[in-house]
């Protein structure tokens, strides 16, 4: 087999192995490391529908990760999707009111990022023994609430790293906040920022392009990576669920081997909806991409118009993941309908820089034709968990209520009638009071772990451990710092 090579959407920082971008994160001119071509899956959807989710895994990361041995996946894999996850399936498919929900949140923080984060510190620490690496490496990263404590249980205490972690302070759920702030590990550092998830974001891009920075850490003995989803070492472990879910509804007689299935994903960072765009171009029969965003509709705006413009007014929903104007990761679907034309994407990237926005010509936006773009308000997301409740007894999150909406709505404008999968991307426990609200007004006002206990009453699913275990957790981290003073806050922490 031979080797797949990662370049730069920006495309001035040459060719690396997988491992190595994994390593780097982001590339150095900025861009983010995508693969020189889409694998083709190794196996039939048929083949692959009598494999468990360990080897779905391995079958599908070996075409993307080709400097790893089998060996090392193996032990990456066995290391990442074991009795931590509660459930021996890890990505259950449940048929609820006419579509099939993805569960993505039986990890150990109860939110899909455990699927790749779970699995990121074994590829780090194999990728820098490949690399003959031996600074520390520092993880930074920025989360608009689920990245953040996924990475933190990841890299908690693995040896050879410290993770760092920005969040905005009045930007996450108190179930969110209170699992980042009580997090163990030595090498965990998490901060609150005056602002909101783009400024955490823009603060951790800063420091990656901060050469004298790097130079600094180096002196030190420490170098940045990512896990935010701009690393392809998240990116990859996503593809692999999508795969698997189209495998189960095969088995499961659900679908015709070949038949297409519309897939409906929650979107703010679009690394989730990608990693299914991959699947698709791997060979995976995916119709339709519905991209479902909550009122900061950004990506919405971009499917209908060719424009992508974050000069708006910034909007807290109760499904905060994705109250996001900066959606990094459209960088690489740019980069791929600009026909792989670095300098393009490049020049568009430096106009959303300078201007907070850019428009795609119209033959790129013919390259958009698997997409479709929907968007839910307040009003409907709180509606769809009451109504699918109501139907079923099943209870969504707010994130899985706004994907659940849009699907339902372009069923019914397109009459599309293909069967969908909806990406459930964070359990109910997550958010339960936005989630209980919804429900029955009856519950307002209630303390958080309380409505846990009455969510575990009305839907027969009992309290995750994740939230038990936060219960009388002492608070560990309360640094909290502006914006303008994250660098700071990561020097004093590394004593650089």
């Amino acid at each position: 087999m031979s080797e797949l090579l990662y370049g730069s959407t920006r495309g001035a920082a040459g060719k690396v192995t997988a491992s190595q971008a994994i390593l780097k994160g982001l590339a150095d001119d900025g861009g983010l490391f995508v693969p020189d071509g889409i694998p083709v899956l190794p196996m039939s959807m048929k083949e692959l529908s009598g494999l468990s989710y360990q080897e779905t895994a391995l079958a599908v990361m070996k075409e993307f990760l080709t400097d790893f041995t089998e060996e090392e996946l193996r032990a990456c894999i066995d290391g990442a999707y074991d009795d931590k996850f509660d459930t021996k399936e890890i990505a259950p498919l449940k048929e609820a009111d006419g579509v099939y929900y993805l569960e993505l949140f039986h990890g150990p923080t109860i939110a899909f990022k455990d699927m790749a984060l779970s699995i990121l510190p074994y590829l780090m620490v194999t990728a820098a023994k490949k690399n003959q690496v031996e600074n520390e490496i520092v993880i930074l990263t920025a989360t608009s609430g689920d990245t953040g404590k996924a990475a933190l249980a990841g890299f908690a205490d693995v040896p050879g790293t410290k993770i760092i972690v920005f969040y905005p302070k009045d930007g996450v759920s108190p179930i969110q906040k209170k699992q980042m702030v009580t997090q163990k590990g030595a090498n965990t550092f998490v901060v609150g920022i005056h602002g909101n998830f783009d400024d955490a974001q823009s603060g951790v891009k800063a420091m990656f392009g901060d050469e004298e920075l790097k130079k600094e850490l180096d002196a030190c003995g420490y170098q940045f990576s990512s896990a935010n989803s701009i690393n392809i070492g998240r990116l990859v472990p996503q593809v692999v669920y999508y795969v698997y879910a189209y495998g189960r509804l095969l088995q499961q007689g659900a679908v015709e081997d070949g038949e297409e299935i519309n897939v409906t994903v929650p979107t703010g960072n679009f690394g989730n909806i990608l990693a299914a765009y991959y699947a698709k171009l791997a060979g995976v029969p995916i119709g339709k991409l519905i991209c479902a965003s909550n009122e900061n509709k950004v990506l919405f705006d971009f499917f209908h118009t060719g424009a992508y413009d974050r000069n708006r007014e910034f909007i807290l929903t109760s499904s905060p993941s994705m109250d996001i104007l900066i959606s990094s990761n459209l960088e690489r679907l740019v980069y791929r309908i600009a026909g792989n034309d670095a300098g393009q994407d490049a020049a568009l990237m430096k106009t959303l820089s300078e201007t907070g926005r850019y428009e795609i010509t119209e033959e790129m936006r013919a390259g958009l034709s698997d997409f479709a773009g929907g968007f839910a308000g307040e009003a409907d997301t709180a509606e769809e968990i009451r109504a699918v409740y109501e139907r079923t007894g099943y209870v969504l999150d707010t994130h899985t209520a706004v994907a659940s909406y849009v699907g339902r709505n372009y069923r019914k404008v397109t009459k599309d009638d293909r069967k969908m999968v909806v990406a459930s991307t964070a359990s109910p426990y997550k958010f339960t009071r936005s989630v209980m609200e919804a429900i029955d007004g009856k519950y307002d006002g209630m303390e958080d772990f309380a409505l846990a206990d009455k969510l575990a009453e009305i839907s027969g699913v009992p309290v995750p451990a994740a939230v038990e275990e936060i219960r009388e957790a002492k608070v560990l981290h309360k640094t909290v710092c502006e914006a303008s003073e994250m660098k700071a806050a990561v020097k004093s922490f590394l004593g650089v």
